[in-house]
């Protein structure tokens, strides 16, 4: 059995992001294969997300100490809880790490025995800088999009128009104060032939409710509601012609993106800010600018619309790239191979040889001369 360890006290949200997508993801190709996976929750009961994924297999602990007593692989998901486990533990680190010193701690203390996996080259960089580790000691398990992104049908674009999405959570990091932005300059604002899209990703918490509620309010982006599964982002997607990922670099750093793979194997065009592992996402239909620059966003959003629709041969060569039938693979590779010894080990190895008694010196004999010895 593959356990993935939800974080504890919260269930497990729908159509709210990546680390959620990647997850859900994960554990139905793995039981589509044949090999047992599920989702742990703590402390929820069964209020605790599962009933919005009707084919992933659930568990509810009522506490974290209660994940020590699983079978199998255990993976925790986001949070390095220092819960021992009968066997050797994994961490996928879909979050950069923290900003806040009160934070460190936490994230360096539950990550000193687990078996690390990151979801990009640059969160890998990121965090073997942070921990102070090999950065050859973290594996990298790319995120996917689902099959129904790549299949769902393109309806021809009646409107007369190019329409753009914004299907990032409702939070300052995704970068949606930089997109109002750019809808007040002059090459977007006075282009009668855009429009513009936001989902209700994210609306569920407190900022989300400020931003959203700012949304409604312009007269030049429409709000339409968050999509639950793959298949019907996938729809919402194919209605568009780009996709905008303006993800703040201040202090957020996208670790790889999710939505930007989903876009282009949809059909989209992206345009995402060349920050963090968003680069690493092309498939052959993103452009890259500045982040943080409401100009740099608007000019690309022209460049894309100059560049015309993705073509049926550049979908289908995006819709290679980034499979969960890759991903899982990988997963499975990383799973299977002996894993570095995790830092702790190494610490606690160096102090026990430090503490070790010293071999005594050899003493030299002195024979006196004319004797035998």
């Amino acid at each position: 059995m593959i356990s993935f360890i939800w974080s504890p006290g919260n269930p497990l949200p729908a159509g709210t992001g990546g680390s959620e997508n990647y997850t859900v993801g994960q554990v139905r190709e793995l039981t589509r294969r044949g090999v047992p996976a599920q989702v742990v929750t703590v402390g929820l009961g069964t209020d605790d997300g599962r009933d919005d994924f009707v084919d992933i297999p659930f568990l509810s602990l009522p506490t974290l100490a209660a994940v020590g007593a699983l079978d199998g692989t255990v993976v925790f998901v986001n949070e390095p809880h220092p819960v021992p486990t009968r066997r050797p533990a994994f961490l996928i680190l879909h979050n950069p790490p923290p900003i806040r010193e009160q934070h460190r701690a936490f994230a360096i203390e539950g990550t000193r025995d687990r078996a690390l996996i990151a979801t990009s080259r640059y969160a890998a960089s990121l965090w073997s800088s942070y921990l102070d580790v090999d950065v050859s000691t973290i594996n990298v398990v790319y995120p996917f999009a689902e099959p129904c992104f790549a299949a769902q049908a393109r309806p021809d674009n009646r409107t007369g128009t190019t329409r753009v999405l914004f299907a990032g959570r409702l939070s300052p990091e995704k970068g949606i104060y930089t997109l109002l932005e750019t809808l007040h300059i002059d090459v977007i604002e006075q282009d009668v032939a855009l429009t513009f899209t936001a989902t209700t990703a994210g609306a569920d918490k407190p900022q989300g409710k400020i931003i959203e509620r700012l949304l409604r309010e312009h007269p030049a982006i429409t709000v339409v509601t968050t999509r639950r599964t793959p298949a019907s982002m996938a729809a919402l997607m194919t209605e568009h012609d780009i996709v905008v990922m303006p993800s703040n670099s201040q202090y957020w750093h996208e670790t790889f993106g999710i939505v930007s793979i989903e876009a282009q194997h949809s059909g989209c065009r992206v345009i995402a800010s060349d920050d963090g592992g968003l680069p690493e996402t092309d498939c052959g239909g993103v452009l890259l600018i500045a982040p943080d620059n409401a100009e740099t966003l608007a000019w690309g959003i022209r460049a894309a619309i100059d560049s015309g629709p993705l073509s049926l041969s550049a979908r289908r060569y995006a819709g290679m790239r980034f499979t969960v039938e890759q991903s899982v693979d990988t997963l499975l590779t990383v799973f299977a191979q002996p894993q570095p010894s995790p830092p702790a080990t190494i610490i606690r190895q160096l102090e026990e040889l430090i503490l070790a008694p010293s071999v005594e010196a050899a003493h030299t004999v002195r024979v006196p001369t004319g004797t035998t010895a």
